[in-house]
């Protein structure tokens, strides 16, 4: 069966959609509920579903916006469920934001934000440019100032660590990318020690950010 994804304003999202994405989050450790989720609904101001033979599989709230004149693409809570394409969810998921990135923000390269729970999150920044953080990569003062707009725009400024990307939570579950890897012993060690220092109990996540070039943008639009 193939996987149709849809992007729709947050004000067309139905308690009864509420209720199947809960059921995917209940599949994983994030603990997201209903109430969470309809907070988000009143946050965001786009939701992305993917259905598979008309059942949720996996969904986004999202937004597309300008940060201090720069095109990006935000990604909210989000979570897929744990079955064998999770993979292509995750992917079909974020290249419809990005291909609706291109009618947003015709021949401009945008920044891709999100928040992650598991190393896992990074397959969200597959295909994109200069991610941060990334192994071996000692962030610049210009990457550390966007960890902290970043943690402004999720409504977190001045709980992050802008050398780590940690952002600490303030007690209960913190909005953030829920993806887990069918085959987590194949996670790369050195991404996993980003997560080290965080503490699931806090709520604590981790900022991450990569760049969409226009060209490649085209290229996904154009279906290449």
């Amino acid at each position: 069966m193939a996987i149709v994804v849809d992007t729709k304003d947050c004000t067309a999202l139905g308690d009864a959609e509420l209720g199947d994405m809960a059921d995917i989050c209940a599949d994983g450790p994030a603990g997201y509920d209903v109430g969470l989720l309809s907070k988000q609904r009143d946050e965001w101001v786009l939701v992305t579903q993917a259905r598979e033979a008309n059942k949720l599989v996996g969904f986004s709230f999202c937004t597309l916006e300008r940060i201090g004149g720069t095109p990006s693409v935000l990604i909210g809570l989000a979570s897929v469920k744990r079955n064998g394409k999770r993979d292509a969810v995750l992917k079909a998921i974020i290249g419809d934001q990005l291909r609706r990135a291109v009618l947003a923000f015709p021949d401009e390269d945008v920044l891709v934000g999100t928040r992650l729970l598991d190393p896992a999150g990074f397959h969200a920044f597959k295909g994109l440019e200069e991610v941060v953080p990334r192994p071996g990569h000692k962030a610049t003062g210009e990457e550390r100032a966007w960890g902290r707009r970043l943690a402004k725009r999720f409504g977190a400024e001045g709980r992050i660590d802008d050398r780590t990307f940690v952002l600490n939570g303030d007690g209960g579950p913190s909005p953030a990318l829920d993806f887990e890897s069918a085959k987590p012993d194949g996670v790369d060690p050195n991404v996993a020690a980003f997560f080290k220092s965080m503490k699931a109990g806090r709520g604590d996540t981790l900022v991450a950010f990569g760049w969409a070039m226009a060209e490649d943008l085209v290229a996904r639009a154009n279906g290449k």
